[in-house]
């Protein structure tokens, strides 16, 4: 986030005179306590300052890089998963490639008859079963889908971040979210990359906490 000339002011002089009062702040500028208070609670949302009953603003310490370092690292899955989109493992290939085109997605997450996940299935799973004189309509997914437990998966409350850093060292487009159950896992969500793009941007255009 960008500080506006009065906000840089504030801050250094929490830097230099801190803790201390909004009242003293607000003497020091030559302002009144009720002007410096949008300024104040702005600098403290965004962890440049914090405050304490009855001692005062005090400056964190913290730069830019490091406050917007700490907000990626609160963002969890269940902020920015999407809704996932699953067939049966008993659908044909071909179905399999319409239902990817219609819902315009790059992962499909297999599941079995009670609904718990049993493959994945992407582009390039099905573009090679494509190649060849195959019968698609006759081969069912379970022949070509990746099977647990060679499954990525997270769950709602993991990390945003960590969940990226596994997109990136997996080499895939999109992971199941997935809640534990007696029998299996029931997919919840996904997360993909277009996920993380959306944070990127919230971020950037500072609408994240």
């Amino acid at each position: 986030m960008e500080l506006n000339k009065r906000q840089e002011q504030i801050l250094q002089i929490v830097k230099d005179h801190g803790p201390i009062t909004g009242e003293s702040i607000a003497e020091k500028l030559n302002l009144t306590r009720a002007t410096l208070r949008p300024d104040l609670a702005i600098l403290t949302m965004a962890g440049y300052l914090e405050a304490r009953p009855r001692v005062g603003y005090f400056y964190t310490g913290k730069t830019g890089s490091q406050l917007l370092a700490d907000k990626i690292k609160k963002i969890k899955v269940a902020d920015y998963q999407s809704i996932p989109v699953v067939v049966n493992e008993n659908v044909s290939v071909y179905d399999a490639i319409v239902t990817m085109f219609l819902e315009d997605v790059g992962t499909l997450f297999v599941v079995d008859d009670d609904s718990l996940l049993v493959g994945v299935l992407s582009r390039k799973d099905l573009l090679r079963a494509s190649i060849g004189k195959q019968e698609l309509r006759s081969i069912p997914v379970n022949i070509i889908m990746t099977r647990m437990p060679n499954i990525t998966m997270c769950y709602k409350d993991d990390l945003l971040i960590e969940v990226a850093e596994r997109l990136i060292e997996k080499q895939i487009d999109a992971m199941p979210v997935v809640k534990k159950t007696e029998k299996g896992y029931e997919v919840v969500g996904r997360i993909t990359k277009t996920n993380m793009t959306k944070a990127f941007v919230a971020l950037a255009k500072d609408d994240l906490i």
